[in-house]
């Protein structure tokens, strides 16, 4: 058996039954080098404190759900190693600018209706049998919207963004580049659906293009991006409508 370590880990609780503020309290937990802060968590649930609450399901950077605040900065806590977190302590938050609901689960309601507005699939430009066959596109095709598919909705991009933090209408970085992704998709037809929303007050004119969206983000996805590509076919169309009845579309 590999040699087991004790590192102490800081966890902000918070139940509301017992509670009115969130309060600090610490762990030491034995940990190898292999072992990750989402399984440092689940030895304190298992083993030490069974009231903690978190979220957690892949335990493989896939679902998205065990985000959270560790030392400070948003991570998925799967992808987190306690070993590079020596000598510790690990101080683990809820992620930021959400609603706590207990401990380190956070509220996803505002997102989810966020993510619903866009409507995040795509919508064929013209109505399609399957007799006809599948829709076919060029390598190039892909590459336009490839990289923002890999969005796993952690939320990170959320805790990371101070423009969020300080107006929680905005629609935020992940959904705006999974708006992005379907938008440039040559098989979607709601792109002027989908700039209606994208191009309100709440939507991308509201980024303040920090860019730490995208120094977060597990997945590469750079959200940053997204938003400062739909900043400029926001005016593209707005300008376009004085030239063209129809405006700015496809």
């Amino acid at each position: 058996m590999p040699e087991s370590k004790r590192i102490e880990i800081q966890v902000l609780r918070y139940r509301p039954e017992q509670e009115d503020e969130p309060v600090w309290q610490s762990y030491y937990v034995p940990f190898t080098d292999d072992m990750s802060v989402l399984q440092g968590l689940q030895h304190i649930k298992d083993d030490i404190d069974g009231t903690l609450s978190f979220r957690w399901s892949c335990r493989m950077a896939i679902c998205g759900s065990c985000g959270m605040m560790v030392n400070g900065t948003p991570k998925l806590s799967c992808q987190t190693f306690l070993r590079d977190l020596l000598p510790g302590p690990v101080r683990i938050e809820a992620l930021a600018h959400f609603p706590i609901e207990r401990d380190l689960v956070v509220s996803v309601d505002g997102f989810v209706k966020k993510l619903e507005g866009i409507k995040p699939y795509i919508i064929p430009k013209k109505p399609r049998t399957l007799d006809q066959g599948e829709y076919l596109q060029t390598p190039e095709q892909l590459e336009q919207f490839e990289q923002y598919s890999s969005c796993i909705n952690c939320m990170l991009c959320y805790a990371a963004c101070p423009q969020f933090g300080l107006n929680p209408d905005f629609i935020g970085p992940g959904v705006l580049s999974l708006a992005h992704r379907y938008n440039v998709d040559s098989r979607d037809g709601a792109r002027d659906e989908r700039m209606e929303i994208m191009s309100t007050e709440e939507g991308v004119w509201d980024c303040s293009a920090v860019g730490y969206c995208s120094v977060v983000c597990p997945k590469h996805v750079d959200p940053a991006n997204a938003v400062n590509q739909n900043k400029v076919n926001s005016a593209k169309d707005y300008f376009l409508r004085f030239l063209s009845p129809k405006g700015a579309s496809k």
